[in-house]
């Protein structure tokens, strides 16, 4: 009686104690497993698509691609269909033809003939034309360059054109003598006006006029003003130079032409006065 009492309140124990036990080795197992279950999974070949007729399997990396001549379609690989006027490239990627010399693609299907137009010529890429020296382009066609009298062949960004010689200016479609004034000289400017007033004069009214320098200047050859200036000492007045006075505690500047206060002095009116 005693023996069984002890066995059944035993059994109950020992039945959690194998549940505990088994569950703790399940949560050990897979702690230890469960990563390398997974380096397992991903090591596995990815299940690839079958390699149709005329494709090879890729240098790198899985799948396959189209052998050299033939273009993927779908999951198989085409042959390519070479136009007329063209020739396979031998590449795997593109269209895998180009057009022969002479001749230009139009859609994915087709190479036309350049047709080159009187006085142009074919690229040496084959693919486009241009005109002759004395011929310009307007649209589809090469126009011959008319030179008038006075003028020259000349090169422009899409063929050719004219210029005047020198001593002559364009007026309209002609070439027209440029008039120079007495004194005066060509100056090859390719803009504004096409002649100089020669030294010593100066341009008024499409003429040149004589610098005329008054008592105590001389000649100036700059682009702007009279033509003369004041020498050191004296300064404009009109069209004339007149001696400068300088006042007290006073010195000539820089230019020669003004008068400025000795420091420690400002200027008052005509006059300098002690600072304060």
């Amino acid at each position: 009686m005693t023996h069984k009492s002890t066995v059944s309140q035993k059994s109950p124990r020992t039945v959690i104690g194998a549940v505990r036990f088994a569950k703790a080795c399940t949560q050990r197992l897979s702690f230890f497993f469960a990563p390398t279950l997974a380096l397992f999974i991903l090591a596995l070949p990815a299940i690839s698509q079958p390699m149709p007729e005329n494709a090879s399997a890729k240098s790198y990396g899985d799948g396959w691609e189209c052998d050299i001549g033939y273009r993927p379609l779908g999951e198989a690989c085409a042959a390519i269909v070479i136009p007329e006027n063209a020739y396979e490239t031998n590449r795997t990627y593109g269209l895998g033809w180009d057009c022969h010399h002479g001749y230009r693609q139009v859609s994915e299907t087709k190479c036309v003939e350049l047709v080159v137009p009187d006085g142009g010529f074919l690229d040496p890429s084959g693919e486009r034309w241009h005109c002759l020296r004395g011929f310009f382009k307007v649209d589809d066609t090469c126009q011959e360059v008319v030179v008038p009298e006075h003028g020259y062949l000349a090169t422009a960004p899409h063929g050719s054109t004219w210029k005047c010689d020198r001593g002559f200016e364009k007026n309209n479609n002609n070439c027209a003598a440029i008039a120079v004034p007495v004194n005066g000289y060509l100056n090859g400017s390719g803009y504004g006006q096409p002649w100089s007033c020669e030294r010593g004069f100066f341009q008024q009214d499409g003429q040149c006029a004589a610098v005329i320098i008054p008592e105590f200047a001389y000649f100036d050859d700059a682009s702007y003003g009279e033509g003369w200036k004041c020498q050191r000492g004296y300064e404009t007045s009109g069209a004339s130079c007149k001696a400068i006075n300088i006042p007290a505690d006073a010195h000539l500047d820089r230019s020669g032409n003004r008068w400025e206060c000795n420091r420690n002095f400002q200027r008052s009116r005509d006059i300098c006065v002690l600072n304060n």
